[in-house]
């Protein structure tokens, strides 16, 4: 399991990741806000340029040759992803409770940093970033994946539906299936990301563990993947968390690419 370590700029506490130790990265927490990602871009890696995009709940990946300009935080694209294309380039997302997935490819040096919501994991988001770095000539052996803080499974009740839509991607066929079927045959899986709830037409959902599942079928090992012990909706001291209490606020994973020798 790979290791997560705490580290601080000034009295602000962030953390990285064993599993990307190569690439300058955080999972940034709420004592950063109000800044947003040009900002911490400029403070910490100011050999980066900085770029995010305007997040939508949907799986589509931007890079940023993509977006129009200037690119600043006024000028936003819509998109849940973004992909390096040359070093020293800062990708970022936003997260309260979604999974923010940083990746890094230790053969080319490039990343990519993925929101992936219950949404975005349902419409296979961070296979679909992994399929946009393989067409730039990555290899999945080459890729490293850290799922950062988000809320536990344990934590995050959710309609049969929304469960459905999101672990039935890891089921073959599993949208061709009642819906009281595919609930049953979740359940049953072994180490399953959806666990039972007292209500009546409720389960509780790990959206990181559908993650982690989508990325082993697409044959990444476990030690290509890390996941944080960090569950947003517990800690409101480092995180905010849209279901604990929802207001528009959000913290911050980034990861800056690189040049390879």
């Amino acid at each position: 399991m790979a290791s997560w370590q705490w580290q601080t700029v000034g009295e602000r506490p962030y953390l990285t990741c064993a599993l990307l130790a190569d690439w300058q990265h955080g999972f940034f927490t709420q004592q950063f806000a109000p800044l947003n990602p040009f900002e911490i871009t400029a403070m910490l890696y100011p050999q980066a340029a900085a770029y995010r995009a305007k997040q939508v709940h949907g799986n589509l990946v931007l890079c940023p040759s993509s977006l129009p300009l200037p690119v600043n935080n006024d000028n936003l694209m819509d998109g849940d992803g973004m992909m390096s294309e040359a070093s020293q380039q800062a990708v970022w997302v936003c997260t309260a409770d979604c999974t923010p997935v940083l990746i890094g490819d230790v053969a080319t040096g490039q990343v990519a940093a993925v929101h992936a919501g219950w949404r975005g994991t349902a419409q296979k988001i961070v296979p679909v970033a992994i399929a946009q770095m393989q067409a730039q000539g990555s290899q999945l052996a080459d890729l490293r994946v850290a799922m950062g803080p988000a809320i536990l499974g344990s934590a995050y009740q959710v309609d049969h539906a929304v469960a459905i839509a999101t672990a039935a991607t890891i089921m073959p066929n599993g949208l061709d299936l009642s819906p009281e079927t595919v609930i049953q045959q979740l359940l049953a899986l072994d180490n399953s990301p959806v666990q039972p709830d007292p209500l009546a037409g409720k389960v509780r959902l790990d959206v990181r563990q559908v993650n982690r599942l989508q990325l082993e079928q697409l044959g990444l090992t476990a030690e290509q993947v890390a996941i944080a012990p960090h569950c947003t909706n517990a800690d409101p001291v480092n995180f905010f968390s849209h279901r604990r209490a929802p207001l528009r606020k959000a913290q911050w994973s980034g990861i800056v690419s690189k040049t390879v020798a």
